[in-house]
């Protein structure tokens, strides 16, 4: 089951499982005091057991996305403005968006979090593509004022780590070995940057179509399997 409202982690989590349920939480996602990963895990958490409390035999997903900027945390804007100011903060330099994944099983008392990371670097875009993103309405949905798999993918040089944790939930993890660094197109609408005559590269995780095969598995599958759930993505 899915403890959020968000269209695009429906999507993500429909790639992998079949037949899951949604029902939003209503907590109050104000960010809590702490580090960038303290709040994600909370938040994430916290919207998992709200869910879980009221279907105890049912293994409850909950997570939770922030872009980290020199060490300040932005969420989503609340107004076109902010929208702005956070554009032009994240303008021409690197920065993190971290998420939480949470889940919880309430019956079992069994409860798995995990935090995944990944560095984006943006384009030197100008005030007028800001202004023009700003009012199509997108960046007032998006923690940092973007929407990398939408028209926010062309504000975005590059992406070293989970493009899915950048939509809002990671689906693929190392269990057992580090990172491998692969050269692959960038996703539609999202260009890659230049540096001198070196082009950058997408820095991706190697994806595992099944839990347990391979160096790597999907991380939604590890932390289920932790808290009581399947070990394996259901439907595939």
């Amino acid at each position: 089951m899915l403890a959020s409202a968000s269209p695009r982690r429906r999507e993500l989590l429909g790639q992998i499982c079949r037949g899951f349920r949604i029902l939003p939480s209503a907590i109050d996602e104000a960010p809590p005091p702490g580090s960038p990963a303290d709040v994600v895990v909370a938040l994430a958490l916290a919207k998992a057991r709200a869910v879980a409390g009221g279907v105890p035999d049912a293994v409850v997903l909950g997570a939770d996305t922030l872009v980290v900027v020199d060490g300040a945390i932005l969420g989503k804007p609340r107004a076109a403005a902010e929208a702005v100011r956070m554009l032009r903060r994240l303008r021409d330099r690197r920065h993190e968006v971290v998420t939480g994944v949470a889940v919880v099983r309430a019956r079992a008392r069994r409860e798995r979090t995990a935090v995944v990371r990944t560095q984006v670097t943006m384009r030197d875009y100008s005030d007028a593509e800001i202004e023009a993103y700003v009012g199509t309405g997108e960046p007032l949905d998006a923690a940092g004022a973007y929407a990398v798999q939408a028209g926010g993918g062309r504000l975005v040089a590059a992406v070293e780590g989970c493009y899915t944790n950048v939509v809002g939930l990671p689906l693929t993890t190392h269990a057992r070995t580090p990172p491998v660094v692969r050269r692959q197109r960038a996703p539609p609408g999202v260009s890659t940057c230049r540096s001198g005559s070196r082009r950058s590269i997408w820095a991706t995780r190697v994806p595992c179509r099944t839990f347990g095969r391979g160096t790597c598995s999907r991380i939604i599958a590890i932390v289920a399997s932790r808290a009581g759930g399947s070990t394996r993505p259901c439907g595939r």
